[in-house]
């Protein structure tokens, strides 16, 4: 349906129909059309929005306190975004940021001010109006000073203060008066500070964003972006060599860069932190209960043989949930190695001689559904039968948070560090099913005290050392098996300028900045 709606214009137009229009200021635009394998958003509210499609459509449109460079997730770079500097207590325990002047709200909503940046912060760290709210467990409370002044106290010290304040996840700062205005409709209709602007959005099919004429850094170079919703690998691929889109999200797998590098006009680009996939093991369902059932799973899946079939410019090892680039990442945990007789006897000790059937919901992305596969396949090789239901990436991000599956593959990114994965992924309070749910499918509860004391601990060596103690724990309990890193991969035609070199984002995606051109 997209393709058709873009070939039926670009007919149009070839057809000579819309020659007329070359003086229009219409024709004059200059927009960039960029296809994501997502079927549609969960929501635009930057605080809400969890999902890869959300990440793109939402940056965009707002701003944090401070923010990470546009080409790096280095967090010794993240430097002043709507504030303009700040200062900090000795004890790190209280943090004053001083705001730029002048900065201007979407469509007439006003300045922002410290009111603004107290409501939002308040609103990331309330459970019930955000997903990020374990991130700001550790704030106390947020003050106004004057109009252009907060400070932020905090009941412990946390890993990274400024990390949880960048353009990230609960960090993107809201308007106070456009929540209150909407309600529930901010979630598709918001109202930020970014150099672009929501014009429309229509389900299932693209979001549309214009340029905002007062953005603080400049007006943007682009007129319009538009971000199509096209979760079918060929429809992508396809749009693109036709010259309707020209940036095209691009599967994870070698045999596609090296096809799309052939194409000509193009540029591929592949780049970090990549997003780590882990296979969770609900410890409460039967048969996975039984920790040597887990085990058997862990030696059954060859590893390199799944790298091997992604390829290797577009995967990296990962041997422990968290990413040895992260800080308190580490490689000192114990491994399963690859041993189909060693995973076959671990069955028939657990009371499965002829081996067994489990069943999954698996999502349509095929960043999912392909390493899935390839694991579903060697699991087959035990005796392993797994049934695996594909459905829409929305609906099942809403069904593994309903505790439906017995394992449970997640692929993400998070802030570089050891915290924020071990506190979504393995804390007890995280839980899914729970009041405090987040992503932990495991249901695991072991290592919540190691978490909590990483987490205050002022001397570095030490905290990575306790971190290092948690990943240990996870992997002998088999809570989950780290699989690999995947990096993301965007092939763009060469006509469209980034601005930047792209080298990593916590976005996820080719990010479009006020920097981002294309020439005619």
């Amino acid at each position: 349906m997209k393709i058709l709606k873009f070939g039926l214009f670009f007919l149009w137009v070839a057809l000579g129909v819309g020659f007329c229009l070359t003086s229009s200021t219409w024709a004059q635009e200059k927009v960039v059309r960029m296809a994501l394998k997502a079927s549609d958003i969960r929501s635009l509210d930057p605080h809400y929005g969890t999902t890869t499609i959300d990440y793109a459509c939402i940056d965009p449109m707002f701003n944090g306190l401070v923010r990470f460079k546009p080409e790096d997730i280095n967090p010794e770079k993240i430097e002043p975004d709507l504030a303009e500097k700040w200062d900090r207590s000795k004890d790190g325990l209280v943090w004053t940021f001083y705001l730029r002047k002048g900065v201007k709200f979407h469509k007439g909503y006003g300045e922002l001010t410290a009111e603004d940046v107290k409501f939002s912060l308040e609103k990331a760290a309330n459970k019930a109006t955000s997903g990020f709210a374990a991130d700001y467990s550790a704030l106390d409370k947020v003050e106004v000073i004057d109009k252009y002044t907060v400070r932020l106290t905090f009941k412990s010290a946390i890993p990274s203060v400024l990390g949880i304040l960048t353009n990230y996840h609960g960090g993107y700062i809201v308007s106070k008066k456009a929540v209150l205005e909407k309600g529930d409709k901010f979630k598709l209709d918001p109202i930020g500070t970014g150099p672009f602007m929501l014009k429309e959005y229509i389900p299932k099919e693209k979001v549309v964003e214009v340029r905002h004429p007062e953005y603080f850094r400049g007006k943007a170079k682009l007129d319009r972006i538009e971000l199509w919703f096209m979760p079918d690998a060929s429809s992508r691929e396809m749009a693109f060599r036709r010259g309707e889109i020209d940036i095209v999200e691009g599967e994870r797998e070698q045999a596609w860069v090296n096809k799309m590098r052939q194409v000509a006009g193009t540029a591929i680009e592949i780049f970090g932190p990549g997003e780590t996939l882990v296979l969770h093991f609900n410890m409460t369902k039967k048969p996975l209960d039984d920790i040597r059932v887990r085990q058997a799973i862990c030696h059954a899946i060859n590893l390199e043989e799944l790298m091997k079939f992604l390829g290797p410019d577009v995967t990296e090892k990962l041997v422990s949930p968290i990413p040895l680039n992260y800080l308190g990442g580490t490689d000192k945990v114990p491994g399963y190695e690859f041993n189909p007789e060693k995973a076959k006897k671990l069955l028939a000790e657990a009371g499965y001689p002829k081996g067994l059937d489990l069943s999954m919901v698996i999502t349509e992305m095929s960043d999912y559904r392909r390493p899935m596969e390839q694991v579903q396949e060697q699991l087959r090789r035990v005796g392993i039968n797994l049934k695996m239901d594909v459905i829409a990436h929305s609906a099942f991000h809403e069904q593994i948070r309903k505790d439906v599956n017995p394992l449970v593959l997640y692929v993400c990114a998070r802030f570089p560090t050891a915290d924020p994965m071990l506190t979504q992924f393995y804390h007890s309070k995280s839980i899914v099913g729970t009041p405090t749910a987040i992503t932990n499918f495991s249901h695991y509860n072991k290592i919540d005290d190691l978490i909590e004391k990483a987490r205050v601990e002022p001397d570095t060596k030490k905290q990575k050392a306790i971190w290092a103690e948690a990943q240990k724990k996870i992997i002998e309990d088999a809570a989950a098996l780290p699989l690999c890193i995947t990096k993301f991969v965007f092939a763009r035609k060469v006509n469209v300028d980034l601005g930047y070199e792209m080298r990593s984002t916590l976005t996820l995606v080719t990010t479009i900045k006020e920097t981002t051109d294309i020439r005619k």
